[in-house]
């Protein structure tokens, strides 16, 4: 396969498609106050070419922070577009939809996978896909939009998500989660008194769960707590696995986080690891998996890139991950890998 990628700092999709023939796949985001043209506009350059959009920042080897950045497949794949719409309420009504586009692309082994932005409700959305990821050996990788809309061939949604269905005709396709935090000393901590609807934490342990993470990391307010999160967030186990659970908000006594965390879930308290170690291994892991690679596409979490940015290590980072090969893709406010909902992440899909 091969991919395009190009970007305009004004949100002009006439440079950032600039040599842009015969695509099979547009993927596009854009800031919010062009997204509407920019969806209007790439649908009429592009008449009938599978395309999804969402807000939000983009990159390639370096960020780019307002505008429109593109990314097209222009040969080597076969393509399915969607949408599930009303997801907050019932994620399951239109999942027919993503069946038959499945059934339509004929997956193969190991060579298919999903790319989706989301509006929002990522978690219910993910449950809801379970199932045909496992029937059908799929790969995924998306990402929550800013701004509450989402678009699919040339139409905006709100609480929806968009999809494309990506065979790669070439080779395989894999997906892979970079977590640049690690647990701290391994202390369970059991969540009780959870409200899943509001991703409210109320206790761990027992004890107020805002009480136990002041203890646990120094912080005296409620601004130090938020603050503290980009330096130790918490973590579900899941097995040897851990997934990240970023604290968006104080409640009272209780913590609001950017994901469900339901009763007796075991927790742990996390803290940072060097990123670019960790962007090394990441990188040896998939040099280790593929000879050759045609695409990287992203997406690093709002809360990496504002780490990253503090650190001055963006840019940096960026341009190691696209040492590998072609490498583009978003900044998410919540991130896909798989099944799994998570925060705080770097998650990708390699092609072939």
């Amino acid at each position: 396969m091969k991919m395009f990628n190009a970007k305009s700092s004004s949100a002009d999709v006439s440079e950032a498609t600039r040599g842009l023939s015969g695509p099979k796949l547009i993927l596009f985001t854009s800031d919010e106050k062009h997204f509407d043209a920019n969806v209007a506009e790439i649908e009429k350059k592009y008449p009938g070419v599978p395309s999804i959009g969402c807000v939000g920042m983009g990159y390639d080897s370096s960020i780019q922070e307002s505008g429109l950045i593109v990314t097209a497949f222009t040969e080597g794949v076969k393509v399915k577009t969607g949408v599930l719409e009303k997801v907050s309420k019932m994620p399951a009504r239109y999942i027919g939809r993503l069946e038959e586009d499945i059934e339509e692309i004929r997956p193969g082994k190991e060579n298919t996978a999903i790319i989706d932005f989301c509006a929002g409700n990522d978690a219910a959305v993910l449950t809801t896909l379970r199932g045909l990821i496992d029937k059908y050996n799929l790969q995924v990788m998306g990402a929550t939009g800013d701004a509450g809309k989402v678009a699919v061939d040339g139409k905006i949604y709100e609480d929806a998500m968009t999809y494309a269905v990506v065979r790669n005709e070439g080779g395989k396709v894999k997906a892979y989660k970079e977590n640049i935090y690690e647990p701290k000393d391994n202390r369970q901590l059991i969540a009780s008194k959870t409200d899943k609807a509001k991703y409210y934490l109320g206790e761990l342990n027992g004890r107020s769960s805002k009480q136990v993470y002041m203890d646990l990391t120094g912080a005296t307010s409620d601004k130090q707590i938020i603050d503290q999160t980009f330096q130790n967030p918490l973590g579900k186990m899941i097995g040897n696995d851990v997934c990240i659970c970023s604290i968006k908000d104080v409640s009272g006594s209780g913590l609001i986080l950017y994901r469900q965390i339901n009763d007796s879930d075991i927790l742990t308290l996390l803290e940072m690891r060097d990123p670019m170690e960790v962007a090394q291994h990441t990188i040896d892991k998939i040099r280790n998996d593929f000879s050759r690679i045609s695409c990287i596409y992203s997406v690093n979490c709002i809360f990496r890139y504002l780490v990253l940015k503090e650190r001055g290590e963006l840019n940096t980072y960026l341009s190691k991950i696209a040492s590998l090969g072609p490498s583009c893709g978003l900044i998410g406010f919540g991130e896909h890998y798989n099944t799994q909902f998570v925060n705080q992440t770097m998650t990708c899909i390699v092609f072939e």
